[in-house]
């Protein structure tokens, strides 16, 4: 296989890359910043490639927030940012639930375990639901759960999808709702099955390892909605209108934005190195994506306007 080509400090090699991309599509987390850092010449990077007419996507795995929430911490990192611009799980997953899957009544409610970004989400392509933050699912379980879970009288009728997203209060009394759920037929969906989550330059627990114990109890495995899922990437492509070759995806994580790009038949990769791989986890014999080009920080790229 092939191994990428290493951009950083080659100025030529820089314009050449940018000239052969009409829509660069980024992760966040990783990539633009770590948790509230924001890695240094982001923002000038970012102008440098819409001054020379190149569309910016920023597509993230994260559910916790919506778009109106996202483009929120975009303003107060500094970092200009459009509504339309911002792609993530939460409304990747509420397109997925409306437009495709198209529950039908009386089971057409989703059972959240995640934030309140999916249900905003969800709310915006009008699909009812239950559980998220709804504070009665925020509390230990009792003798009374446990009968009215096994005999199903805890249970709501019209719940036909469990969606799993990131949870910071993840709970035993949230994964035996969900548990019985799709031991009765629920469909299983994951807003993205990331193991880990780069924050403060560290890692933490992701969406996937809430997930995990679902898998584990049901031996069903989630239909997963983020990157590398295709549906998320079709999703972009029919709102956006781009032209796949003429498309790069710009990430620091292998499994989900490398082999996101590579799935979807994209023109080109870009692998940084401020986030989850590194160089050497492609040039490993059982990599699970190999990056076209990499750089060590995304600011790397604005060589280009020398």
């Amino acid at each position: 296989m092939a191994q990428p080509k290493y951009l950083s400090g080659d100025v030529a090699a820089i314009n050449e890359f940018i000239d052969k991309f009409d829509v660069f599509l980024f992760d966040c987390d990783g990539v633009l910043w770590s948790g509230e850092h924001v890695f240094e010449g982001v923002v000038e990077t970012l102008e440098l490639l819409r001054s020379r007419g190149k569309k910016t996507v920023f597509v993230t795995n994260n559910s916790t927030k919506s778009r109106p929430e996202y483009k929120k911490k975009f303003e107060g990192l500094g970092i200009p940012a459009d509504e339309d611009e911002i792609f993530g799980s939460a409304y990747s997953s509420a397109i997925y639930i409306s437009r495709i899957l198209k529950l039908a009544p009386p089971k057409n409610k989703v059972f959240v375990i995640g934030e309140a970004g999916i249900e905003q989400e969800l709310t915006t392509e009008n699909i009812p639901f239950i559980g998220g933050t709804d504070p009665s699912f925020r509390r230990d379980v009792t003798v009374e759960d446990f009968n009215g879970l096994a005999d199903g009288s805890l249970l709501d009728p019209e719940v036909g999808c469990v969606l799993v997203g990131l949870d910071w209060h993840i709970n035993y009394l949230k994964l035996s709702h969900a548990y019985q759920y799709l031991r009765r037929g629920a469909v299983f969906l994951a807003t993205n099955v990331d193991s880990t989550f780069p924050m403060n330059n560290n890692f933490f627990p992701g969406a996937g390892s809430i997930s995990v114990p679902l898998v584990h109890m049901t031996g069903q495995e989630p239909v997963a909605l983020g990157k590398p899922s295709q549906a998320m990437m079709d999703a972009i492509e029919g709102k956006f209108h781009l032209d796949r070759a003429r498309t790069c995806m710009v990430g620091d994580r292998l499994n989900t934005d490398i082999k996101f790009g590579i799935e979807g038949r994209l023109g080109g990769t870009l692998a940084v190195l401020t986030g989850v791989n590194k160089k050497e986890d492609w040039e490993a014999a059982d990599a699970v994506a190999v990056p076209s080009f990499y750089v060590d920080k995304l600011s790397d790229l604005r060589a280009a306007a020398q």
